[in-house]
This record gives C-alpha cells, sequence and structure tokens, in this order.
C-alpha cells in the first residue's frame, strides 16, 4: 500500500515539473522572439502626417536631386526645368502642397525689378531661418511678377533667391548650409501666386495684390520625413 502512495506522489510531482519546464521553455521563447524582432517603426511627428503627402515628399526628393542637396552638390539651385518632377505639375497644384506650411513660412517682398533685400527681408528671413525645429531641408522658392521678358524674370528670380541664399552664408556661419538650403527660381512663367498667400507672414506691410505677392521669394523650413 505505501508503495502505491510512493508512487502516485512521484507521478504527481514528475507531472508537475513537466508542466513547469514546459511553461519555462515557452516563456523563454516568448521572450527571445521579443528580442530579435524588429523595432517598430516610429510613428511621424504630427507635422509630417499634416502636410508631408505622397505628392509631396514626391516634389522634395525630386528637387532635393536635382538642385544640388543629394549627391554631393552644393545648393546651387535650379529652375523647374530642371526638377522634371516640379516641371509636369501645374503651378496651382505646385503651389497647393505649400499651403498647409503657412506657420512655418514667410513671404519676402521685393521692389519692382530689384534683388536687394531691405531691413525687413532680412528680419523675416532671419526670423524663419531660426526656428528650425529640427527640420532638414530649408527652401527658397523665388518668383518675379509678369511685366518684363521670361529671359528677364528668370534671372530676377534667380538673383532674389541668391540674395536670400548670400545672407543666410553671412549671417548664420551655418557650416552646413548648403546642405540644407534648396532653391527654385520660377521666374513669370511658373506657379504664379494667387492673392490668397497675401495672408502668411510678409516681409511687406503694404497693399498686396498678383503682381506684389509674385516680387517675393517664399522660405520655410520643410520636415517632411522621406
Amino acid at each position: 500500500m505505501i508503495m502505491v502512495i510512493r508512487a502516485g506522489v512521484l507521478a504527481v510531482l514528475l507531472a508537475f515539473s513537466s508542466i513547469a519546464a514546459a511553461t519555462w521553455i515557452s516563456s523563454a521563447k516568448d521572450r527571445v522572439a521579443e528580442m530579435a524582432a524588429p523595432p517598430q517603426e516610429a510613428v511621424a511627428a504630427a507635422s509630417d502626417v499634416g502636410y508631408c503627402n505622397p505628392e509631396l515628399k514626391r516634389v522634395l526628393r525630386r528637387v532635393l536631386m536635382s538642385c544640388g542637396l543629394v549627391g554631393g552638390g552644393a545648393a546651387r539651385g535650379c529652375q523647374p526645368v530642371q526638377a522634371k518632377n516640379v516641371a509636369t505639375m501645374s503651378g496651382n497644384d505646385f503651389n497647393a502642397l505649400f499651403q498647409p506650411m503657412k506657420d512655418r513660412g514667410g513671404i519676402i517682398q521685393f521692389d519692382l525689378d530689384k534683388s536687394d533685400l531691405d531691413n525687413d527681408d532680412l528680419a523675416l528671413v532671419d526670423k524663419v531661418f531660426a526656428d528650425q525645429r529640427g527640420a532638414s531641408w530649408f527652401f527658397v522658392v523665388a518668383r518675379s511678377s509678369p511685366e518684363g521678358t521670361v529671359e528677364h524674370n528668370r534671372d530676377l528670380s534667380k538673383a532674389r533667391a541668391e540674395a536670400v541664399m548670400s545672407h543666410l552664408k553671412d549671417h548664420f556661419k551655418d557650416p552646413d548650409l548648403e546642405k540644407e538650403v534648396g532653391m527654385l527660381w520660377l521666374g513669370k512663367e511658373f506657379a504664379q501666386l494667387d492673392t490668397k498667400f497675401c495672408d502668411w507672414t510678409r516681409s511687406s506691410k503694404e497693399s498686396c495684390g498678383a503682381k506684389e505677392i509674385n516680387r517675393s521669394a517664399f522660405v520655410a523650413w520643410i520636415d517632411c520625413q522621406l
């Protein structure tokens, strides 16, 4: 009788040990699987979700590659014809991409046929550029109003973009500047702004119409995750 009882106790102990071992092994496997699993992709920042839609990212990537920021080139800038993915868009569609960045950007307004920056222009450039907030790319998109020839306005808008770039170099002494700043000069032939952009932060407090808003350079940090 005693032998039967001992055998029963031994069987119970063996069964308990087997269950405990199996549970421990299963738990260990789960821990190993958790350690080996790739990290979860970080959730994009609100700004990326808000305005960094796929179309803006495609334009941004094309501009970065075509205008000197990717591939080791300096921030030499370019015209839309060089950034082909931009040139194939309508002007209204191109401008619509930047409308959600109203709070991150500013519009530097120039006098007719001029590319000089006055004190109000400089102050706005400095304010926008200083507010980087971890963003990677600073865009300068210059335009001109319809007066004059196509060729003259291409040169004028290029001079406006370069005036902003020259000031950034002189004022901020940022060693990474030429890897951060992308320039486009649109002349009068592509993506003219309409008057709703007069509601943006502007360097001029004077009246704003279709001509005035296009004698300008749009500046903004873009913090899209490419």
